[in-house]
């Protein structure tokens, strides 16, 4: 059994005197523990002394103070979460919905002007000056305002009776055309064949839809007429494909309201371009021999060519 006295020393020490006698301790003690008994020590004159410091007792005594002040910190930390807990859903239930909603508008208000903040000082370190940022949000700006705009023409074009979309003009992709009719049907009424421009690579029929609404509101009926683009065909099946347009359009419109001898012939741009190598190419047919047309450019009563042709 370990011996209850702390030892003095584990080894003896060189400045003890040479009337001191070092005696080791029993074999069931320590056998690193030692005592320093003086020569002239009496055992009838000595006074039995209690250990101050036993190593048992200290040691359990420390555990229990360690474990006290343990248990203490975790009742501690778990009365301060759970009054927080309290505190944060008695917030929350307070927290009326108007409230809710305007924290979350604050919140993504300053996210919004920080990013902004980001992204000015980002084009400025690519060296894109004031100028440039104050012309790119004038555009921005500008695009808003069209905006209504744009969604009314959108609405018409999607919605209106007068517009009848997609009707097949011929067996290859995209031969399809939309025709924008007057709210009057009485008599017949002039035509407009229309081709739409985009670099020979956006075009579509639906970019006319503007002008038909216009037009068809003055009493004026007007066929938008698609074609396919590059790198779906080359400028040859473009003219291929606005000539069967035009043939069905000479042929067709008068089940429609149209007037086949009052036939004008319009495009935008590259419409305009493709327009033009049509009648081109249309008069070619004509003067050969031997070739069958199915329109002749003599039923074109004009031909319009806007930014381009």
């Amino acid at each position: 059994m370990p011996s209850p006295i702390l030892p003095i020393s584990s080894h003896p020490s060189s400045s003890a005197s040479a009337a001191t006698t070092v005696v080791k301790a029993k074999i069931d003690a320590d056998p690193s523990a030692t005592i320093l008994i003086s020569s002239k020590f009496d055992p009838e004159k000595a006074i039995p002394i209690t250990p101050v410091l036993p190593r048992a007792s200290s040691y359990n005594s420390t555990s229990n103070v360690n474990n006290n002040i343990v248990s203490f910190a975790n009742n501690h930390q778990q009365r301060f979460l759970r009054t927080s807990s309290d505190s944060s859903l008695a917030l929350l239930a307070d927290e009326t919905p108007r409230q809710s909603i305007s924290r979350e508008v604050g919140h993504v208000a300053a996210e919004t002007f920080y990013l902004s903040g980001l992204c000015l000082k980002l084009l400025s370190y690519l060296g894109v000056g004031y100028r440039w940022i104050t012309r790119f949000l004038a555009l921005g700006c500008y695009a808003m305002l069209l905006m209504p705009g744009f969604i009314q023409v959108a609405f018409y074009y999607f919605f209106s009776r007068q517009v009848r979309r997609s009707i097949i003009y011929g067996e290859k992709p995209r031969n399809r055309l939309d025709l924008y009719l007057p709210k009057i049907s009485q008599g017949t009424k002039p035509v407009v064949a229309f081709i739409t421009g985009g670099a020979w690579i956006i075009g579509y029929k639906a970019w006319g839809s503007l002008l038909g609404q216009q037009l068809s509101e003055r009493d004026i009926i007007v066929a938008c007429i698609d074609y396919r683009n590059f790198p779906q065909g080359t400028i040859s099946d473009m003219v291929e494909d606005a000539s069967q347009g035009i043939s069905f359009i000479c042929n067709n419109i008068s089940e429609y309201g149209g007037d086949p001898n009052r036939i004008y012939l319009m495009g935008q741009s590259a419409g305009a371009h493709i327009a033009a190598c049509t009648l081109v190419n249309q008069a070619i047919k004509e003067t050969g021999e031997g070739d069958s047309v199915s329109w002749s450019v003599s039923q074109i009563k004009a031909y319009l060519g806007l930014s381009g042709g």
